[in-house]
C-alpha cells in the first residue's frame, strides 16, 4: 500500500510539473501575441564577409494570421508575406504577382536570415505538438527563468527533435531557447536581451538567432515598436489586401 502511495504521488507531481509547464509556455506566447499586434522591426543579418540590414512592419491576428512589409532597403521594398493558418504567400511587387510557397521551401531560409519560412509561418505549436516539463531553474541575462523541456508527441509536424526554452519566472520573457535535432544535437540558439516596456508589456526587444554549426552566421532582430490589441479585420490578411500595402 506504502509504494502504491509513493506511485501516485510521483505521478500527481509529475502531471501538475506537466500542467504548468505548459500554462507558463501558454502564457509566454499569449504574452508575446496579444489578440493582435503591430510591430515596426530591424533585422540585421551578418555572415563573415558581409553585413545586411532590413527593416519591416509586421501585423498579426491570434495565432493563424500575419502580414510582413519589407520597408528597406529599396531593391526589396514593397514585399510582403502572408501566412493564413498553415499556408504562407508572397507578393512580389517587381512583377506584380503573389506567389503560394510550397511545402519544399518552407524550411529554406526567408530572406537570407538564420530563420526559414516555416520559422515565420510558425506551422508547429509549442503547446499543441509538444509535451513540455519543467526540468530546473536557471538565471539568463540574471534573470531568475524556469527551464523547460519539450519533446514532440507522436505524429506531431515538427522539425525538432527537442526544444529547451528559458522562461523569466517574473514576466513570462522567453529569454533563450536551444533547438535539437533528432540525434540530440544542438542545432541553433535564441538568446533574447533589453527587456523594454512594449504598450505596457514588458518584452525583450533584441533576439538573435545563431546557428552552432555555422561560426560567424548571426540574425540579429530589434523591435523598435509593439503595439497590442488594437482592432484589426480578418480582411486585412488577404490576398488582394496584401498587394495594396505601402
Amino acid at each position: 500500500m506504502k509504494r502504491i502511495l509513493t506511485l501516485i504521488s510521483l505521478f500527481t507531481v509529475l502531471y501538475a510539473q506537466a500542467q504548468d509547464a505548459t500554462e507558463i509556455l501558454k502564457n509566454s506566447d499569449r504574452k508575446v501575441r496579444g489578440n493582435t499586434s503591430y510591430a515596426e522591426i530591424t533585422i540585421k543579418i551578418s555572415r563573415p564577409k558581409w553585413q545586411r540590414e532590413m527593416r519591416l512592419k509586421s501585423w498579426t491576428k491570434g495565432d493563424d494570421y500575419a502580414v510582413s512589409l519589407i520597408s528597406y532597403p529599396a531593391k526589396e521594398k514593397g514585399i510582403v508575406f502572408l501566412k493564413r493558418k498553415n499556408e504562407m504567400w508572397n507578393y512580389m511587387p517587381s512583377i506584380e504577382r503573389t506567389i503560394k510557397m510550397p511545402p519544399s521551401m518552407m524550411l529554406q531560409s526567408w530572406m537570407g536570415t538564420d530563420l526559414t519560412n516555416d520559422d515565420l509561418v510558425k506551422r508547429s505549436s509549442i503547446v499543441r505538438d509538444y509535451t513540455s516539463k519543467i526540468i530546473g531553474e536557471e538565471s539568463v541575462s540574471g534573470l531568475k527563468c524556469w527551464k523547460i523541456q519539450l519533446t514532440p508527441k507522436e505524429d506531431a509536424p515538427v522539425v525538432w527533435g527537442k526544444l529547451l526554452i528559458w522562461v523569466d519566472q517574473k514576466d513570462n520573457m522567453q529569454m533563450k531557447i536551444e533547438f535539437y535535432d533528432e540525434d540530440d544535437f544542438l542545432v541553433n540558439k535564441m538568446l533574447a536581451y533589453n527587456p523594454k516596456l512594449f504598450d505596457g508589456k514588458k518584452l525583450p526587444s533584441k533576439i538573435e538567432f545563431i546557428p552552432v554549426d555555422k561560426p560567424g552566421n548571426k540574425t540579429v532582430i530589434i523591435y523598435n515598436k509593439l503595439v497590442f490589441d488594437k482592432p484589426i479585420s480578418e480582411s486585412y490578411f488577404t490576398i488582394n489586401h496584401i498587394k495594396k500595402l505601402r
